[in-house]
């Protein structure tokens, strides 16, 4: 049978405007479970269904293979519009084939990897199984608003480790089938099979509050493997280290301000033994003194273009390590060769948009001269 996943995301959100694109560890909220949906290979096509003209620019910059965008009504896009109600708009225009299956993924979960949806599709094309949901087990203990308890003896108070607690749903997918849906009008249906996933994707981002636990969870446990094999940090100067403003003093010697928070940046990279370095297009004995007193590993100045992926290719050399070991945050058209082509790439919020469409950069909160180079070591190097 075809497969479809279908994401609804709305414009509309009073808790946190806009979320559905706020960056979320580096990249717009829906672009995870997006990439969850393609990188699985369960699905023909992958469906985001939105009434908001930047989510669908958002969802078009990142270019993944088999992925629509779906126009809903504004009637299926209001804060007391139901789920249901929009998936129901969706399948009345397709044209056949009621047997397909379809998924239901929700973009406030972020947390959800490929192996996730995998498990669900495995589940589901058990025998008997008529739909799929996803929970977590949550090990606590219940209780009624009259004192009594729910899932649990308190006289009889169990050890954790010998307590199974209750599956919970955790929002991130469901999976069902088309024809289920048009007769029950309901994401699941008869014969209901669970799949138990990580507790950490309980997390569902509604308030501020689920935002910040949630990109700790991610650096946590989705990003930890695609770290922890760093070798080299490289950064560019101006608009990374800098706020690429142009000082002068009055006798014409040219400034630049760096950022204190970044120099200790490179000092704790040291002592995690990680090899850094600075690669520019400029050539400056400013940039070069700065170099020094922050102890870097190599220097590199007046590499333009394609000259600062020659520069990273030839450190790898010397430290006989790969592209993929290394980290670069950089800002602008000249940074875009060795972004595209390290293991782990980053950019200053005010990068230029080019750079932040760059798949898979991570766009950090602050910009260049603030604290960017800082912000990027301990959230995605140092974690």
């Amino acid at each position: 049978m075809s497969s479809i996943a279908f994401i609804p995301v709305r414009g509309g959100s009073k808790s946190i405007p806009l979320k559905n694109i706020k960056a979320f560890c580096g990249q717009p909220l829906v672009y995870w479970t997006v990439k969850a949906a393609v990188d699985s290979h369960q699905f023909d096509t992958v469906v985001v269904a939105t009434d908001s003209i930047e989510i669908k620019k958002a969802v078009q910059s990142f270019q993944f293979q088999n992925v629509e965008i779906y126009d809903r009504s504004a009637e299926n896009a209001q804060d007391h519009s139901s789920t249901e109600s929009v998936m129901l708009e969706y399948i009345n225009q397709l044209e056949s084939d009621s047997n397909k299956i379809f998924t239901l993924i929700q973009a406030t979960s972020p947390l959800l990897s490929a192996n996730d949806i995998e498990q669900g599709f495995a589940k589901f094309k058990q025998e008997g199984i008529d739909s799929v949901i996803s929970c977590v087990r949550e090990k606590r203990f219940y209780w009624n608003e009259d004192g009594t308890p729910i899932n649990y003896d308190y006289r009889n108070r169990p050890r954790r480790q010998d307590f199974d607690g209750m599956l919970v749903e955790n929002g991130a997918f469901y999976i069902n089938t088309v024809n289920n849906i048009i007769k029950d009008k309901n994401r699941l249906s008869g014969n209901i099979g669970v799949v138990e996933l990580p507790h950490y994707t309980a997390v569902e981002i509604d308030e501020e509050d689920d935002w910040i636990i949630a990109e700790k969870l991610m650096h946590k446990h989705l990003f930890q493997d695609k770290t922890s094999d760093i070798k080299l940090v490289l950064s560019d100067v101006d608009g990374v280290l800098t706020d690429a403003g142009m000082y002068y003093s009055e006798n014409g010697e040219e400034l630049k301000k760096f950022n204190t928070r970044d120099g200790m940046a490179f000092q704790l990279l040291r002592e995690n033994g990680i090899k850094t370095g600075i690669v520019t297009s400029e050539d400056t004995q400013l940039v070069e003194r700065r170099g020094k007193k922050m102890k870097v590993d190599f220097l590199y100045q007046g590499k333009k273009d394609g000259g600062k992926l020659e520069v990273a290719k030839k450190i790898c050399g010397e430290l006989n390590i790969k592209l993929s070991q290394v980290a670069y945050i950089g800002d602008d058209i000249n940074c875009k060769d060795l972004l595209s082509s390290v293991g782990l790439a980053a950019c200053p919020n005010d990068a230029l948009k080019k750079i932040k469409e760059i798949q898979n950069i991570k766009i950090l909160s602050k910009k260049g001269g603030e604290g960017a180079f800082r912000e990027f070591v301990e959230d995605y190097i140092l974690i």
